[in-house]
């Protein structure tokens, strides 16, 4: 058990720490500054997000549940991100980027600490996947935060860093006390991946889209091409 524990917390660690990651490459101003390149890395998570959304979250948290539970679980989801999207809007706060990202960092981190539990393959999938997220999320909410003056750019880094350690917190309460409820472990699978849904079409894809630039969509082609790989490579 004991060293199972610990595979959950080094596993949620790597994949939390792909955010300050994320933000140090975009701490380059030469990097950041290129458009057609920031909404590639844009696209690319959200690819990212999708292959999470059908080849883990989706399929295993139907499991336990009828078509019309889980479609309401799905909306439920939606309607939570949603209801957060309208609450950061009108307080003016420019930290929705930020927010979205620990919004499905968390209980993907709960999800992961079950899966390691329960014995699924899809764990190392899982965890992998949440990395791939989090590094261009941790890029572009780096940007968003840098473009509030008062927030220095390497104090946005050592936030992210401390934000990545609440992923081991979220993958040992899901290893330890959430192994004998799998359906919660389900449900919270199922309201993930309609939250993660809504952002992606709500905040990443209307802006992924550039005039008379065509690399930027591929960026979501190929992130979710690396999930397919990584699910059909485990199995």
């Amino acid at each position: 058990m004991t060293e199972h524990l610990l595979l959950v917390i080094l596993s949620t660690l790597l994949a939390g720490l792909a955010m300050p990651l994320g933000a140090f490459i975009s701490s380059f101003s030469a990097v950041s500054s290129k458009n057609e390149l920031r909404h590639t890395i844009m696209a690319f998570g959200g690819g990212a997000l999708l292959s999470a959304i059908a080849l883990v979250l989706v399929p295993e948290g139907v499991v336990g549940f009828g078509p019309f539970s889980a479609a309401g679980l799905l909306v439920l989801g939606g309607l939570l991100f949603m209801a957060l999207d309208i609450w950061l809007a009108r307080s003016n706060t420019p930290a929705s980027q930020l927010a979205a990202m620990l919004a499905d960092f968390i209980p993907e981190s709960v999800a992961l600490g079950a899966a390691f539990a329960t014995g699924s393959e899809n764990a190392f999938l899982l965890a992998l996947l949440i990395g791939l997220q989090n590094l261009p999320e941790g890029f572009n909410a780096y940007l968003e935060l840098r473009s509030d003056a008062v927030v220095r750019g390497a104090k946005i880094i050592l936030i992210f860093i401390a934000m990545s350690l609440l992923g081991p917190i979220a993958g040992s309460i899901g290893y330890l006390y959430l192994t004998d409820y799998p359906q919660w472990v389900s449900g919270i699978m199922l309201v993930a991946s309609g939250g993660i849904l809504y952002s992606v079409f709500q905040d990443i894809a209307p802006k992924v889209r550039l005039e008379t630039h065509w690399l930027p969509p591929m960026g979501a082609v190929l992130g979710f091409m690396l999930g397919l790989v990584g699910s059909m490579w485990t199995g």
